[in-house]
């Protein structure tokens, strides 16, 4: 059933808070030690005012014609402007260019297509020039959650039908990330038997890799461990997944060939559960990652070596991620939903990655919102990813039930509607 005749009225937008903190990767990576929570030092990156500082978002909110609103919010990532992304965005900033530029595009709107007003949305230039990321990736949001509440369906339903995914909207793997308290938090994981962890944040060499990897390699050893003396069914068996943000590739000097025999000792450690390790080193730029994230994984291949490769940064747009694809540079693609901007990207990229036969992660950051997080639960259901991330925030649990709960009410509602077809408005 369908409202037809649905437009946006107008569109508001507030400053808010995001599920984290803003980080210099640069400075951390530079050597920036902790200080508490806090980071010592000066900042690196063009837009910190400090190493770490409050993260930030707005929310748009879509006035639709019929009363309702429709809501998505505009965030970046934990590292602004590292590994080719927008630089730091302030909320002030953007509610003045969606004002400016954007709502005079929405304001009259009909929410009767989400794919071709995105797309609208996503190609909007403004002196030329694509609006950042983080606006373009909440302004869809809304678009997506104002055609779900015109067509009477859920935002999983809208995308499945006009991609024509051919996907059964269910649950995917949920994967949890650690931050900082990786001991407390990876117990929480296996209690809560989460599907893929523990991400790990293993952002610095020195204090989380070690001279030769035996620091990194002692933590693998104890996620192991733990994950035997914890769980309560034998057959439950997480698949490990760790960010290194290049720094294997920082110890070994950029030598496929020791990285490849350090990630052997690794995979050993871990068995029997599979080892999956994101962004082991850093080129530098798209072209030099590509080429060596491929090295890398012809040389774990010739070696039968039992290693999933992540890329993540540098790779960026959808035109990143068909050039990874193309370069047989990994297992597994992060397609990072802000980076990406409109959402409609996210959308043809884990169905792109799929097509080719590589692992679609539906990621993101921590960073985010509630509101793009059960979106972006929506958008890997719909896409049949083979893992979404639990976001927002660093604390496990949040994440966890935020986009826990979403694919398991959505799934609810669309098995019923298929079984019932579909329920009156005043029964």
């Amino acid at each position: 059933m369908t409202d037809e005749g649905l437009t946006i009225s107008d569109v508001l937008c507030t400053p808010g808070q995001s599920g984290f903190f803003f980080d210099d990767q640069m400075a951390i990576r530079a050597g920036a030690s902790h200080e508490g929570f806090d980071y010592q030092g000066a900042p690196q990156t063009e837009g910190f005012s400090r190493i770490r500082q409050p993260g930030e978002s707005v929310s748009v909110m879509l006035l639709l014609s019929d009363g309702e609103v429709a809501v998505g919010d505009c965030v970046t990532v934990q590292y602004p402007g590292a590994g080719g992304r927008d630089p730091l965005f302030r909320s002030k900033d953007v509610i003045a260019t969606i004002d400016a530029h954007v709502r005079p595009l929405l304001v009259g709107a009909s929410l009767d297509n989400f794919r071709a007003l995105a797309k609208r949305v996503d190609e909007l230039l403004i002196e030329g020039r694509s609006m950042p990321s983080a606006i373009r990736y909440g302004v869809t949001q809304a678009v997506l959650d104002g055609v779900a509440r015109s067509k009477k369906l859920t935002m999983a339903e809208v995308i499945r039908d006009e991609y024509d995914t051919g996907v059964v909207i269910a649950p995917v793997a949920m994967f949890a990330q650690s931050g900082d308290d990786r001991y407390a938090n990876v117990e929480k994981m296996i209690l809560k038997e989460v599907d893929v962890m523990p991400h790990g944040l293993i952002n610095d060499a020195a204090t989380k890799v070690g001279h030769n990897g035996e620091i990194f390699r002692d933590f693998v050893q104890w996620v192991h461990d733990r994950i035997l003396a914890l769980r309560t069914r034998s057959d439950y068996a997480p698949l490990l997944h760790f960010d290194c943000y290049g720094t294997i590739g920082e110890v070994f000097h950029g030598d496929p060939t020791a990285i490849a025999s350090y990630l052997a000792e690794l995979a050993e450690v871990a068995a029997p559960f599979q080892l999956r390790l994101e962004h082991p080193l850093d080129a530098g730029n798209r072209e030099a990652q590509i080429v060596a994230m491929a090295q890398l994984r012809r040389e774990l291949r010739e070696r039968s070596i039992n290693v999933q490769l992540v890329v993540d940064e540098w790779c960026n747009t959808i035109e990143d991620i068909k050039a990874f694809v193309a370069g047989e540079s990994a297992d597994v693609i992060h397609v990072k939903m802000p980076d990406l901007g409109g959402i409609n990207n996210t959308i043809e990229a884990l169905l792109y990655v799929r097509a080719h036969g590589l692992r679609a992660y539906c990621g993101g950051s921590c960073t985010e919102t509630d509101q793009s997080a059960r979106i972006s639960a929506n958008v890997a259901m719909a896409c049949g990813a083979d893992q979404v991330l639990a976001k927002p925030g660093m604390g496990v649990d949040e994440g966890l039930q935020v986009v826990g709960n979403e694919m398991t009410r959505v799934t609810a509602l669309v098995e019923f509607r298929e079984r019932s077809g579909g329920w009156a408005k005043n029964p």
